[in-house]
């Protein structure tokens, strides 16, 4: 829902779009929305996870920070979840790729945990799976992206209501997006130019 309504907002079509989610891990997202863009591809540095995709094209990544495409390959880039395991320097090395990987005028969507959130905090320290995160804040994402000239259109905080209580109440988060209080948040950035066909 998100970002679908960040596509409204902007007037974006994604039928028209191609879609990379990089870190797709079993392409859950992928398998979720793939169908609503022209062309959908994942990609993930781990070659067990992404034995599990069967919804789309996946692909796996020479390392954590290297993507296998093309320069100027894709529309709209999302990361999700990915970079709190990816830490120090790779993070900026990471948003490079991406942005090399992004066509003129594209979009990146950087989702993330949010630190500020203490039950997001306790969630995370007690997955396994999350072992080695290192949360970032949403100002520390947005500096990545304008790191390599990303301009930033905006940041919204989403994930405000246990599930139970999302399915009655859950359109209020788009009066709370500007609110860093949500269990996530999302900062979404566009890389300079027009779109190159």
């Amino acid at each position: 829902m998100l970002i679908r309504d960040f596509f409204s907002r902007f007037s974006m079509n994604s039928s028209q779009l191609r879609w990379l989610d990089v870190g797709c891990g079993q392409g859950e997202l992928l398998a979720l929305a793939g169908g609503a863009f022209a062309n959908a591809a994942g990609c993930d540095p781990s070659s067990r996870m992404i034995q599990s995709c069967t919804s789309a094209k996946v692909y796996e990544q020479p390392s954590p920070t290297e993507l296998p495409f093309p320069d100027r390959s894709f529309d709209f880039v999302t990361a999700v979840c990915v970079y709190h395991h990816v830490h120090g320097d790779d993070r900026k090395i990471l948003t490079k790729s991406i942005d090399r990987v992004l066509k003129p005028g594209g979009v990146f969507c950087l989702i993330e945990h949010n630190p500020w959130n203490p039950v997001t905090r306790l969630i995370v320290k007690r997955c396994a799976v999350d072992s080695d995160a290192e949360l970032l804040t949403s100002s520390l994402a947005a500096r990545l992206a304008r790191s390599v000239d990303l301009d930033i259109l905006e940041t919204a905080y989403f994930l405000y209501f246990p599930e139970n209580m999302f399915r009655h109440i859950g359109r209020t988060e788009q009066f709370l997006r500007k609110l860093p209080l949500g269990g996530q948040f999302a900062v979404f950035s566009r890389k300079s130019g027009k779109y190159l066909e």
